[in-house]
């Protein structure tokens, strides 16, 4: 068994040979602009964790991570737009560089791409493979357009539990359906299929989890990004939705009233009130009660427990980071 950076730089030199044709220009920079921003590459990787898992690591897994990876970027370039984010991982955006045409057209070449990919692995499973990606991408798709519905609804009227669905959706699946397809290559039963399934799905909300925390309470050196961000563009997330379930009548008062401005210590009194409400014992509760259903499905997977090590560092790792 390989560690989680070993074979991140296996898929890095694997995937950074992937050639777009030259022409034409505008559609295949654009295309290849998001790719030269690099990335953590997390879900590629879990491809290739999950097959290693059950068997030697097999060339089919990185046709599936590629395709995994390209489907990704594709999300990450529509979001964008959608959002009309100017900078993604500390540079301008496809759409700001090449324009919305473009960025479109690109993100749909590689779309066209990934099954390009899926239909170079083994016929075996083949199918298998299309079907659980299919599922993902729909998914991803589903929990895209929640996330923007919640977005114009009032937070008292987004319940937390469909909250956890949304993300579920936009972000844990993939994570689970990149650990799935890796098992299918490395010849896993469906009963193991289906508990790494629920453990990257589980890891995946914890992740989530953590990532608001670290943007409300995290250290801005260390974490990369200005503290308070989701706070000043008024996204919901777990812990705005907490605050206004926790929270008395003249804290959700005060937070309208943050909502529907922009004065200069905005973030400072968002914080003080999550702190009131003791929102950063709760998240690490949370994140916790997500990360031991990982770890419980993780268990029930009938393999050597040596073979899991490298799964459990990588969450721990994921979970436990500070940036």
């Amino acid at each position: 068994m390989q560690s989680f950076q070993e074979l991140i730089a296996q898929f890095t030199k694997y995937f950074d040979q992937l050639q777009f044709p030259a022409e034409p220009s505008s559609l295949y920079k654009a295309a290849g602009h998001i790719l030269e921003m690099g990335g953590k590459r997390i879900r590629p990787v879990l491809c290739l964790m999950g097959n290693e898992l059950f068997d030697t690591l097999h060339p089919d897994a990185f046709q599936a991570g590629s395709a995994i990876e390209l489907f990704h970027n594709f999300t990450l370039i529509h979001d964008d737009i959608m959002d009309k984010a100017p900078l993604r991982r500390g540079k301008p955006t496809v759409h700001t560089v090449y324009g919305d045409t473009a960025a479109i057209l690109s993100g749909d070449v590689m779309l066209i791409n990934v099954y390009e990919r899926l239909n170079k692995v083994n016929t075996n499973y083949q199918k298998k493979l299309t079907t659980v990606f299919n599922k993902a991408a729909i998914e991803v798709c589903e929990g895209q357009q929640l996330d923007m519905d919640f977005e114009h609804l009032d937070p008292e009227a987004v319940d937390y539990h469909s909250y956890v669905n949304m993300i579920g959706l936009k972000t844990s699946v993939l994570l689970a359906a990149s650990l799935q397809m890796g098992a299918i290559i490395g010849g896993a039963s469906e009963g193991n299929q289906e508990h790494l399934y629920a453990f990257g799905k589980n890891i995946g909300i914890a992740f989530q989890i953590q990532d608001d925390f670290l943007d409300a309470f995290g250290d801005p050196e260390k974490f990369g990004k200005q503290q308070g961000g989701d706070i000043l563009a008024n996204k919901k997330t777990f812990l705005l939705l907490k605050a206004f379930e926790r929270s008395n009548d003249a804290q959700k008062a005060e937070l309208r009233e943050l909502l529907d401005s922009a004065p200069a210590d905005k973030v400072e009194r968002v914080l003080a009130i999550f702190r009131d409400c003791k929102l950063d014992e709760w998240a690490e509760v949370e994140k916790e009660r997500f990360t031991a259903l990982a770890f419980e499905n993780l268990e029930k997977i009938a393999v050597l427990s040596n073979r899991k090590e490298p799964l459990k560092e990588l969450a721990n790792y994921l979970l436990n980071r500070q940036q």
